[in-house]
This record gives C-alpha cells, sequence and structure tokens, in this order.
C-alpha cells in the first residue's frame, strides 16, 4: 500500500507546517515533488546540505513560532547532527521542527553498498541524539496517527523529531513539466565521453556520487577503457573535490581529473576554497552543471542562478574557463586545459536526464579501492604508463 503525497502534505498543512527545506531524496521524490507544485518558493527552500536546512527551518521558527518541516534521505544525517543538537536541541535554543528522512538501507531491505550501513545504524544514531522517531506506515489512517504523535511530541518537548519513510511509501506524482534550461546541447553521458577520452591515461578519475560515476563507468564498459584509474566516489555526496585534491597533495606528479556534480558542489562549496587556496600541481575540477539533483528526481538547484566560475576564481584557482556548452567546444578546452599546469576549473552545462537503462558498475566500492591503488602503486614505482588518449 502506498499514501498520495497530497494526502501526507495535508496533514502537514493542518497541523500548521508552512515552511519546507531540505535536500531532496529518491524515497521522497513525489512528496517532494508535490511540495514544490504547491508552495510558494519563498516558503520552500531547497538546502545547498541537510544542516543547512535544520539552520532554515530554524530560523523560520524563530521567525513565526510555527513548526517546520524539513525533508533529507538518511546519508544526509550525519550532516544534520551539528545543528540538531547544538541548536534545535531542547537542552540548547530548544526548537520544535518535524524532520522526514527517506530510510535507504533498512536492515531486511536490498540496497546499495553506501547504504547498509547508514540504513543499519539510522535508529541508533537518533537514539543517540535523543531524538524521538517513528516510521510512517504506508496506509492513510496509520500515516495520519505517525503526523499526529510528531506535532505533539516536537511541541511537547521543544525539539526536533524523525519520520522515517520507507520505499515506495509514496504513490507517484508529477507536474509534467520538464524542466528546461538554456545552454545546455549535450548530454551529461555525452560530455563525460568527451571529457575522459581526452584526459591523459597516466592519469586518474575522481568520480562524484551519483549518475557521473555511473555514466564514466558505462562508458569506459562500453569503449573497452581501462577502469582501475577512475575512483567512483558511490557515497560521501559533496567531498569528491577533497578526495581528488588528497591523492593530488600527495602524488604531486600525477595527473588528477575530478569529474563533479553542481548539487555536489553546492553541498559542500567550502572544497573550493580549500582547493583555490592549495597548491595541487596538477588538479583539473571539472563541474557537469545540469542544474538539478539528476540521481533523486530532478529537483532544481540553485547552480544555475549563479556563476560557479566567478566563486572557482574568487576561491582562487589558477585557470578558471567560461561554462562550456558544445560538444566542439568541450573537446577543444579539455586539450587545452590538460596541458597547462597547476588548479584549474571548468564548468560544462548539460541537460538534465539519465538513460533509463543506465547500469551500476558490477564491483565493489572494495574492488574499486584495489584497482586504483594498485594503479598508484605502479605509479610511484616508475611503472611504464600509457600515453594520452584520444
Amino acid at each position: 500500500m502506498s499514501i498520495s503525497p497530497k494526502f501526507l502534505f495535508d496533514c502537514l498543512w493542518s497541523g500548521g507546517v508552512r515552511f519546507f527545506s531540505g535536500v531532496p531524496d529518491s524515497l521522497l521524490k513525489h512528496f517532494c515533488a508535490y511540495v514544490d507544485a504547491e508552495v510558494p518558493s519563498e516558503n520552500h527552500i531547497i538546502a545547498a546540505n541537510e544542516g543547512g536546512a535544520i539552520a532554515l527551518a530554524a530560523g523560520h521558527f524563530l521567525a513565526t513560532s510555527r513548526v517546520p518541516l524539513v525533508y533529507l534521505q538518511n546519508s544526509g544525517l550525519g550532516n544534520t547532527v551539528n545543528p540538531l543538537v547544538s541548536l534545535a536541541d531542547p537542552g540548547v535554543y530548544s526548537i520544535p521542527m518535524i524532520l522526514l528522512v527517506g530510510w535507504r538501507g533498512r536492515p531486511g531491505v536490498r540496497d546499495e553498498p553506501q547504504h547498509v550501513k547508514q540504513g543499519a545504524v539510522t535508529g541508533s544514531m537518533l537514539d543517540s541524539m535523543g531524538i524521538p522517531w517513528q516510521e510512517v506506515p504506508g496506509e492513510e489512517k496509520q500515516a495520519e496517527d505517525a503526523i499526529t504523535w510528531a506535532f505533539g511530541t516536537c511541541r511537547e518537548r521543544q525539539g526536533p523529531v524523525v519520520l522515517l519513510v520507507h520505499e515506495k511509501t509514496f504513490s507517484e506524482y508529477s507536474t509534467g513539466e520538464p524542466l528546461s534550461l538554456t545552454g545546455a546541447g549535450m548530454s551529461r553521458e555525452e560530455a563525460i565521453a568527451i571529457i575522459s577520452q581526452n584526459l591523459p591515461e597516466s592519469g586518474i578519475v575522481v568520480g562524484t556520487t551519483g549518475m557521473i560515476s555511473r555514466e564514466l563507468y558505462e562508458g569506459r564498459s562500453r569503449r573497452g577503457e581501462a577502469r582501475d584509474r577512475d575512483f567512483l566516489t558511490v557515497g560521501s555526496m559533496g567531498h569528491a573535490s577533497q578526495i581528488a585534491l588528497g591523492i593530488s597533495q600527495s602524488l604531486p606528479d600525477l595527473n588528477v581529473t575530478c569529474l563533479d556534480g553542481d548539487g555536489a558542489v553546492l553541498m559542500h562549496m567550502g572544497g573550493l576554497a580549500v582547493v583555490g587556496t592549495t597548491k595541487p600541481s596538477n588538479l583539473l575540477h571539472v563541474v557537469l552543471n545540469n542544474g538539478v539533483h539528476d540521481s533523486v528526481g530532478g529537483q532544481p538547484t540553485a547552480a544555475r542562478r549563479m556563476s560557479l566560475t566567478d566563486v572557482a576564481r574568487a576561491c582562487g584557482y589558477e585557470v578558471v574557463e567560461e561554462p562550456e556548452g558544445s560538444p566542439e567546444g568541450l573537446k577543444k578546452t579539455i586539450r587545452r586545459l590538460v596541458s597547462l599546469p597547476g588548479k584549474r576549473f571548468l564548468e560544462v552545462f548539460v541537460r538534465p536526464g539519465h538513460r533509463n537503462d543506465l547500469g551500476r558498475p558490477q564491483e565493489s566500492p572494495i574492488e574499486n579501492r584495489d584497482k586504483l591503488i594498485s594503479f598508484l602503486r605502479d605509479h610511484r614505482s616508475g611503472a611504464p604508463q600509457p600515453g594520452v588518449a584520444g
């Protein structure tokens, strides 16, 4: 059984919720789509990260005394820990709010490797923070009871409570209006193919969380290219650039490319400042900007309403290219950038969306790690390396 996003929204609205913020999640995508369609933009803010959503909700409560709703995937609970326990907790500022959390990796349910541990410890994490929680059943009367409990408990304790959502709790909802973005003639998959085929084969690629790593993997497999020089960041969204920087700092003669996404960059934008104020000798940071959180439902990010290139330039990247949007232009730009030293930044505009039959890596994260470590060990030992692709 499942409940309609409208039903849950109406229960929250009837209880007094007027402000919604969070980071989109695949288990909540139909609910998030309904909220985006029904709530004015000033009362629904898609946050850069989950901790920011807690702070936004706190600000709303301080201004209105109304209980806000924060939505997120349980993988983002780590980003919420500090503001939950040092801001909203009853022992600090005592701010009531309801968190609607998609429970990936729930015990007994098969899921991707990066979700298994988080799913197993979700309940104990909430217990350790002293945050009451319940699961949202897939039946309307019971779901309404859970909402009633959440309002009563957060108001009584004057602090956060959590409602955990299972897979397929919500029935489908769609506005039927695809997001239209200008300056995006390429698919992301096409852009990744162009980039990867024009990078030095002696270097490595760090792919960010979600579709980018999956499309990099499939492209390599389809073309028969070696995959031992790619690190596919299946979890820890927003940290790919720091992984790449850590490798680059440790192996300064190695070509390192980070394939990043706009949502991931926004989540931990401070990473740009760290790269820009460090001195990697050979790091190319490419952000594939489709303006949406593509892996979890296509909800918009803020990245097409601001300039990532200006941010990178201000942070201290030595070479910053203006956004590229054509296949031929991208090929020329990548070939020019790989010939330059230092920290370089390129933003690539791509279309939202992905193939429905897009696969996942066949190797486990440990197998991916070991292959890359072996490649880097050979690099350190001075083993002969291939030339330049393309």
